[in-house]
Parts: C-alpha cells; sequence; structure tokens
C-alpha cells in the first residue's frame, strides 16, 4: 500500500469530464451515496450549529457539486435557522431546478454561482456568516490551499469543512466501493481523494495565523473536519465576547 505519510494529489476522472458525460452522472450519485455512508450533512450540520453563536443570514457552499449536501444541511437546520439566503458556489453549474426548489421549500432562498474559487472574484458577493466545504479542499495542494484559505477567511464569520481522512481505514473504505456498484470514476477518484486528504494539524498550519481555528480532528471512521473562524462581520461568526 503507498504510503499515507504525506498528502498525494493526481488529477480525479470527475474533475475532467464534462457535467453531462454519463460517468460523470453516475458518480455524482455515487458520491451522494457516500455522503450519506458517512453520516457528512449530520457531521456538517452538528459542527455548524455548534461554532455558530448566532444563526446565520447567508451562508457560501463552496465546491457545491449539485447542491444536495448543502440541501441535506438545509433540512437539518431550517426549523432553528430560519430564512437563511445559501450561494451554491462551483466551477460547473449543474444544480437542477428541483433541488433550488427544494431551499424554497424550507422557506430559504438559494441562488448558483459559476465561479473558480481559486479567484478571489468568488468570494466579491460576501461577507459570509459561514462558508462551508464537504470533500472539497482536498483537490488543491498547500500552494493553492493557502491563499483559499486566507480569501475564506476574509470572507466568513465562521468556515466548516469535512474531507476524507488520510488512514488506511479510509482508503481501505474507498477501495471497496466497487461492492457497492461504484462506477470506474468514483472507483479511481475515491482512493485519490483519501490520499489527497488531511491529517490533524494540516488544515491547521494552512489557515491565516491571526484567526481562531476551532477544532481539526476526526470525526467517525472516514472523516477529517476543521472548524474556525473568519475576520467577518456577522452573527454566526463572532466569538461570544465579541458579540457581548
Amino acid at each position: 500500500m503507498r504510503s499515507l505519510a504525506a498528502r498525494s494529489l493526481v488529477p480525479e476522472l470527475l474533475d475532467t469530464l464534462p457535467a453531462d458525460d454519463p460517468g460523470a452522472m453516475r458518480s455524482r450519485g455515487d458520491i451522494r451515496r457516500i455522503n450519506a455512508i458517512s453520516f457528512a450533512a449530520h457531521i456538517l450540520a452538528g459542527r455548524m450549529r455548534r461554532h455558530a453563536v448566532a444563526p446565520p443570514r447567508r451562508i457560501l457552499d463552496i465546491g457545491c457539486g449539485d447542491g444536495r449536501i448543502m440541501l441535506a444541511l438545509a433540512r437539518r437546520l431550517a426549523p432553528t435557522w430560519p430564512g437563511v439566503a445559501v450561494t451554491l458556489l462551483d466551477r460547473q453549474n449543474i444544480v437542477a431546478p428541483r433541488t433550488l426548489a427544494g431551499f424554497t421549500a424550507l422557506g430559504w432562498s438559494a441562488a448558483t454561482r459559476g465561479e473558480d474559487v481559486l479567484r478571489p472574484e468568488a468570494f466579491a458577493s460576501g461577507p459570509f456568516d459561514i462558508v462551508v466545504a464537504n470533500l472539497f479542499l482536498h483537490h488543491f495542494g498547500d500552494a493553492a490551499l493557502a491563499p483559499l484559505l486566507a480569501n475564506v477567511a476574509a470572507s466568513a464569520g465562521l468556515f466548516v469543512a469535512a474531507e476524507p481522512r488520510r488512514r488506511p481505514l479510509t482508503l481501505v473504505a474507498a477501495q471497496a466501493l466497487g461492492a457497492i456498484g461504484a462506477n470506474r470514476v468514483t472507483r479511481h477518484d475515491a482512493p485519490a481523494s483519501v490520499r489527497a486528504g488531511f491529517r490533524a494539524g494540516e488544515l491547521t498550519a494552512l489557515w491565516p495565523r491571526s484567526r481562531q481555528v476551532l477544532e481539526e480532528r476526526t470525526v467517525g471512521p472516514f472523516t477529517h473536519v476543521f472548524a474556525a473562524r473568519g475576520t467577518a462581520a456577522g452573527p454566526a461568526g463572532r466569538a461570544p465576547e465579541d458579540a457581548a
């Protein structure tokens, strides 16, 4: 088994395929199942509730994909966080109208933006009370992650991310996804994601030192969680002493 001591990035097939490629569409379905198996919505919603000191008004989801994970979060959060405005940001705009309608049905509003998150303009519509990322940061090497996280910190009151945990157990699980019917794209990309994933302290080292890191640790068998405060004003991101 290739060493997992250091992050190893290779291009993921899903990032290279057109949005309407049958293999890409099938792989996005696999990702939804992976999110369900790993309890991604439960983990992210729990961290957002834990670290937000007041209900947010605006949330940005970076690398949102088809928007379904954010909709799953909204279903958990809307009963106590009403009227939130969500921005769904991804280089490919593949959020379906029925997904947007799902936010409306919950009393939230949602808008999509097709933008490269590595460009500072991606955050031009901020500030946001919360910025969230799911299975996204691992796509970037440290040289790209550092300025990306600096832009996130400048635009967010609170940042919460869930990423693959880089360890043998997670890699074994990723390599076994064919057993649940994952297609060839997912069978390639899932192990690649684990090898590009994170261990304790790696995201903390890239976060701006002037801003508070709230947690970076393993949650569940497969998930690496990172949460930190940014510089943007907003009720969800202010530390309790700042809000007094």
